[in-house]
């Protein structure tokens, strides 16, 4: 069970996937007679955060204070991706969290610059955590381990707009969300050996065969991310999708800058919290995978 969304159609990926095989995109459904009736007057007091969901082709966040549709426009080459974009069903509330945190707690990945990640965490370490779901689990760890910053890089906009709601309500101060590709992240805006760890936990499983290439963990993906991990940064991935831990394990093992703390997989560490899309894979039979690897000096 993946707790990830998956990765954007481009027109070489639409090529490959039939429509039925598709993540859904989060496009609106054809206008029924119930959709196309006069709508009613907002309630006195509505706010703009209410328009929560934008009419087709019209920005969510206009103004700019929000994360942005596409932060890497075309100025960065078309490929297989292993995520897809969502952006409905923002809910009021996660609307102005977004509104309201994104110009101090967000980032738009757009492969413009160098994120300086000592003044963005005020000193602290960082752990990158790719693919936070709705970040109730990020939000935990950080808690738990409030001098650790974790930056959390995800396409899901209810759930950037919901990690950082629980940040400020938990008075978090070492959660930052980037918005867009993680690849792009790594590899444009993160300097090399500038962060402490690496979290990916229940990514997009994309079980039919034809599009295992869409999945994250990879050896160029490992290569890349190995080289912005400092000496004894720890890599901790997690999966319920059987086929796809022994990819990664073959795949980990097979980088040459990482080590096994384990002779295969790792026990479940008492720190990474158990979610609600794991505890649904383990009701079903799915056996959870944790694997932990450190970076060699």
């Amino acid at each position: 069970m993946s707790e990830n969304p998956a990765t954007p159609a481009t027109d070489a990926t639409k090529a490959d996937a039939p429509e039925a095989d598709r993540p859904e995109t989060g496009a609106q459904a054809p206008a029924t007679a119930a959709s196309t009736a006069p709508q009613k007057a907002p309630r006195l007091g509505a706010t703009a955060a209410s328009a929560a969901v934008p009419r087709r082709g019209e920005p969510m966040f206009p103004d700019g204070t929000g994360p942005a549709a596409d932060p890497a426009g075309s100025h960065h080459e078309r490929r297989i991706r292993s995520f897809q974009p969502r952006r409905s069903r923002v809910s009021p509330s996660q609307a102005d969290a977004l509104r309201r945190l994104w110009p101090k707690w967000g980032r738009d990945i757009d492969g413009l610059s160098l994120i300086d990640l000592d003044a963005f965490f005020d000193g602290r370490r960082v752990v990158l955590e790719i693919g936070f779901g709705m970040g109730e689990a990020t939000a935990q760890m950080a808690a738990a381990d409030p001098d650790t910053g974790i930056l959390g890089c995800d396409v899901h906009t209810p759930g950037q707009g919901n990690l950082l709601g629980l940040a400020e309500r938990n008075g978090l101060s070492n959660i930052r969300v980037a918005n867009g590709d993680a690849i792009i992240l790594l590899r444009e805006m993160l300097a090399p050996g500038s962060l402490a760890g690496l979290r990916v936990f229940f990514p997009d499983p994309w079980p039919k065969k034809r599009h295992h290439k869409r999945r994250l963990i990879q050896p160029e993906f490992v290569a890349l991310a190995s080289t912005r991990l400092a000496p004894g940064a720890l890599v901790h991935c997690a999966t319920d999708w059987e086929p796809y831990a022994e990819q990664m394990l073959e795949v980990l093992s097979a980088e040459p800058t990482l080590e096994n703390l384990h002779p295969e997989y790792a026990p479940r560490p008492d720190f990474r919290p158990l979610t609600k899309f794991e505890g649904q894979g383990l009701d079903k039979g799915h056996v959870v995978h944790d694997l932990m690897f450190r970076r060699r000096p």
